[in-house]
């Protein structure tokens, strides 16, 4: 990685921690966040054919000594205060596609939360918000 990353690489990133925190990238969390920058106006202005370069580069830090830790401290550093609690919501998004949160999501969700400064009741807003859009009828 030799440019500094921007909002958007840091919203994926957390897309991406949130999708490989339980050692495992399926195709369902694969397509939420390509739906997800295909229509946030957060990412109007991201040039989709950088997404795989973003997310490897994402990778590449996570499998690296204390790689959550990096990658939460620069996803931290990078976004604009206003952002964290987007970055929380796409968090809980790409952890709600498969329509079960591991404990391995929900522990990431917890220290994402910390490390943001989050108030826990915007985080439990947010999190009612995606079990109402992802329940069964």
């Amino acid at each position: 990685m030799n440019k500094p990353l921007s909002a958007h690489d840091a919203l994926i990133y957390v897309m991406v921690m949130a999708s490989a925190v339980d050692s495992t990238m399926n195709d369902r969390e694969m397509e939420r966040i390509g739906q997800l920058i295909g229509f946030l106006p957060v990412f109007r202005d991201f040039d989709d054919d950088n997404l795989i370069s973003v997310a490897r580069d994402c990778a590449s830090l996570l499998a690296g000594p204390e790689g959550l830790d990096v990658v939460l401290e620069t996803v931290r550093d990078t976004l604009p205060a206003r952002l964290y609690d987007t970055a929380y919501a796409l968090a809980v998004e790409v952890a709600s596609a498969d329509l079960s949160v591991k404990a391995e999501e929900l522990r990431l969700l917890s220290l994402l939360r910390d490390r943001l400064g989050l108030d826990k009741l915007t985080c439990a807003a947010i999190e009612r918000s995606a079990i109402a859009r992802f329940r069964k009828g």
